[in-house]
């Protein structure tokens, strides 16, 4: 199973996903090429599906809210709420 790292682009600041062995990422609005070993990881997530509707959320949260970022407590409860979440889904068969 391959995981992926929920970032944000330095330059437009969009939140994207990418394989957690990655060193680089095309920002899919910029165009800025992303050193993931310099931007801060949002979360990890096993599935790229679950990053793109996280993704989806966040943005609609910091839009209704008018914030431009997540506070560090607001990233710790996200990977919280994610660690809940993940221990109540059923296993993959």
């Amino acid at each position: 199973m391959s995981t992926y790292w929920v970032v944000r682009c330095p330059n437009c600041h969009q939140f994207t996903y990418t394989d957690k062995y990655g060193k680089w990422k095309l920002c899919p609005v910029c165009g800025e090429v992303i050193s993931i070993a310099k931007v801060p990881v949002y979360l990890e997530v096993n599935d790229f599906s679950e990053a793109e509707d996280l993704i989806k959320e966040v943005e609609r949260y910091l839009s209704h809210t008018g914030r431009l970022d997540l506070t560090r407590e607001e990233v710790e409860l996200v990977r919280r709420k994610y660690t809940e979440w993940l221990a109540g889904k059923p296993a993959a068969r």
